[in-house]
């Protein structure tokens, strides 16, 4: 019955409610940083981003928004997330913080996802993608960020945070859990343009620019 509770709708969004209320007292408290605003400042003529990080970075992304606005960046921004009940909990958490949600997946979903995000782009809106989620494997790039960005002709926005004070959970992503009242660094690595010539060689590219600034955002962290 416990199982059966847990997963109905209202359960989840009440629960959703809570994480979501903690999540912004932790990064209301969290004294953060931002590396690459450069990179930022272009969105505030009202240009779309497709802003890309790892799954453990996902419950910080959300100060990337906070400072995203802060620079003067327009327009809404969605997140992508899988159609699984994960993806709809995490849809309910992100609702908070003003970003809109997309469902959809590479196994379920993906064709009708992948059109609503190339509809929202061409808007000049924003969207977040995971690129390595919702199930991994870790830190690995799935190919459907460099065909949106080349279908789209956005560029990708390589993206990470990391925090002194944290929680890292015992999940395939090793997930990063904001504590209150630590030091956080969220870093913005330079736009990847992909063409639609060559979007498979720009998946390596991609992984690697994300893996790089979330070891930038790591280092920095431990100053």
């Amino acid at each position: 019955m416990l199982k059966r509770l847990t997963r109905h709708r209202y359960t989840q969004a009440f629960l959703a409610w809570l994480v979501g209320a903690y999540l912004a007292f932790a990064l209301r408290t969290t004294r953060w940083r931002l590396e690459g605003a450069e990179h930022i400042a272009r969105h505030a003529d009202g240009i779309p981003a497709i802003a890309a990080f790892w799954h453990e970075c996902l419950p910080s992304m959300p100060q990337l928004w906070r400072m995203a606005r802060g620079q003067g960046a327009r327009g809404s921004v969605h997140v992508l997330v899988s159609r699984h009940r994960d993806g709809r909990f995490i849809g309910y958490v992100v609702r908070r913080f003003g970003i809109g949600v997309v469902h959809g997946s590479s196994s379920r979903g993906g064709a009708s996802g992948l059109r609503t995000l190339l509809g929202l782009l061409a808007d000049g809106g924003h969207v977040a993608i995971t690129p390595d989620g919702p199930r991994g494997p870790r830190r690995e790039a799935a190919p459907g960020v460099a065909q949106l960005a080349a279908l789209s002709g956005v560029a990708v926005l390589p993206c990470a945070a990391h925090m002194t004070s944290r929680l890292i959970l015992k999940t395939w992503d090793r997930m990063m859990l904001p504590l209150p009242f630590g030091r956080g660094v969220v870093v913005c690595g330079a736009p990847i343009v992909v063409t639609r010539s060559d979007w498979q060689a720009a998946v390596p590219a991609i992984e690697a620019a994300l893996t790089g600034v979330s070891e930038e955002a790591a280092r920095l962290c431990a100053r």
